[in-house]
């Protein structure tokens, strides 16, 4: 599996929603400074997001976005489907992009990739953006350089 800037750039954007979560509308120029995304693209991502459910927006100058859901029922495998369409290392054991492969019936790989895509799963299927603010949260508190004397 490989996350595109897209992936990337979605993934990072709930993020930032998740961690404003209570804090009500964010501006989009917000987003863009905070996550190092061109403005322009993080239109595109955002009209993607809000299609799919996962964000709303009010306009006007009081305007910006907001998560359609709670931090808490969106998981990371979600957005990536979402962007990349896939999870499985191969199509011919992808469960969303299938695609019939010629030796699939006598491919001594095959086991192996329908095992990564499981573990893959396994995993963002698990990992909620709830999750991710926690464990953001705790990196950065790891990473404050104290200059108390």
């Amino acid at each position: 599996m490989r996350i595109s800037f897209k992936g990337d750039y979605a993934l990072k954007t709930i993020l930032d929603l998740s961690g404003n979560y209570k804090n009500g509308l964010v501006k989009i120029s917000d987003i863009s400074k905070r996550q190092d995304i061109p403005l322009k693209y993080l239109e595109q991502i955002l009209l993607l997001l809000k299609g799919a459910g996962y964000v709303n927006s009010k306009r006007g100058p009081d305007g910006g976005y907001y998560l359609a859901k709670k931090p808490s029922e969106i998981t990371v495998g979600e957005v990536i489907r979402l962007t990349e369409g896939y999870t499985s290392p191969v199509s011919c054991v992808s469960k969303s992009c299938y695609a019939r492969c010629t030796d699939e019936l006598k491919c001594p790989f095959r086991p192996l990739w329908s095992d990564i895509r499981d573990m893959i799963n396994g995993v963002v299927d698990r990992v909620t953006f709830e999750d991710m603010c926690i464990r953001k949260e705790k990196m950065e508190k790891n990473n404050v350089v104290n200059y108390e004397i």
